[in-house]
C-alpha cells in the first residue's frame, strides 16, 4: 500500500484513499489505512513507541478519495465537533447509470440501516429507526453510457450517497449492492470523495483539500476534463 499524502502538519494528515482500502480494522483482518499511516509517521519522524492517530470520519471500502486523520487528541476532539456541528463541507463525484429527472436537486429521504446485511434502505417518509438524510446533486455532464454528478451530502448517514442516488433511480456504476447492472473489475464503485473543506482545528485557517480520481480510467478522466472547462 503506497500512500498519497494530500496534506500534513503537526495536527492532521489527509491522504487520497484508494478504493478497496479499509479505513480501520474489521473482521476481514486486512491491513487498514490507519495502520499504514501510523507506520509512515513512525518512520518519517523516527517516533519511539506507539504512534497516535485519531479516526475522524470514514469512507466506504469501495470508494476512494480524500480522508482526514488527527495526529493529536486535541485535533481529534475539535474535528469531531466540526463534523457534529456540520461545519465540514464534503463534495463527491459520482458516475451513475441513469439520467436523473432533474439536472439539480436536493434529495431528502429517511435511511434505515440493516446492521446484519451492512446496507441501508431509503424511505420517502420517516419510519421507525430511520434517520433523515439530505444531499444536493448537480448533473455535470455525460459520457456515451453514463452520467456525471457532483454531490454534496448535508448529513453523514451510512452509505448515504449510494442509497439516495439508487433510490431516485440512478445507481452508481459498479455498486451492485444498490442496483448497478454489474460490478467494476477491481471491486470499486465510481464514487469519489473529491474534496473536503473545514476550519483547521488548531490553526483556525480555512482548509480545502482535494483528491484526484484514479488515473487510467476513461470515465474519471472525462469527468476531470468537464470540470476544467
Amino acid at each position: 500500500m503506497s500512500l498519497e499524502i494530500l496534506y500534513e502538519d503537526n495536527h492532521i494528515i489527509a491522504v487520497n484513499k484508494k478504493a478497496g482500502d479499509i479505513v480501520q480494522g474489521d473482521k476481514t483482518e486486512d491491513k487498514p489505512l490507519s495502520e499504514e499511516i501510523k507506520a509512515y509517521i513512525k518512520k518519517k519522524y523516527n517516533k519511539p513507541g506507539d504512534v497516535y492517530l485519531g479516526i475522524i470520519h470514514r469512507i466506504d471500502r469501495p470508494v476512494g478519495g480524500v480522508i482526514v486523520f488527527a495526529k493529536t487528541s486535541k485535533a481529534l476532539v475539535r474535528m469531531n465537533k466540526l463534523f457534529q456541528d456540520r461545519e465540514v463541507q464534503k463534495t463527491y463525484w459520482a458516475v451513475v447509470e441513469k439520467l436523473p429527472k432533474e439536472n439539480e436537486e436536493v434529495l431528502i429521504n429517511y435511511l434505515k440501516k440493516n446492521q446484519e446485511k451492512n446496507r441501508s434502505r431509503a424511505y420517502d417518509k420517516e419510519v421507525k429507526g430511520s434517520k433523515m438524510s439530505e444531499l444536493h446533486y448537480k448533473l455535470e455532464g455525460r459520457s456515451k453510457n453514463y452520467f456525471y454528478l457532483e454531490v454534496e451530502p448535508k448529513t453523514g448517514r451510512h452509505h448515504q450517497i449510494r442509497v439516495q442516488l439508487s433510490h431516485m433511480g440512478c445507481p452508481i456504476k459498479g455498486d451492485v449492492k444498490y442496483g448497478a447492472n454489474r460490478t467494476n473489475r477491481d471491486g470499486s464503485i465510481h464514487l469519489l470523495a473529491r474534496s473536503i473543506e473545514f476550519m483547521h482545528p488548531v490553526q483556525k485557517k480555512k482548509m480545502s483539500i482535494r483528491a484526484n480520481p484514479p488515473k487510467n480510467d476513461p470515465l474519471w478522466a472525462e469527468f476531470l476534463e468537464i470540470k476544467k472547462k
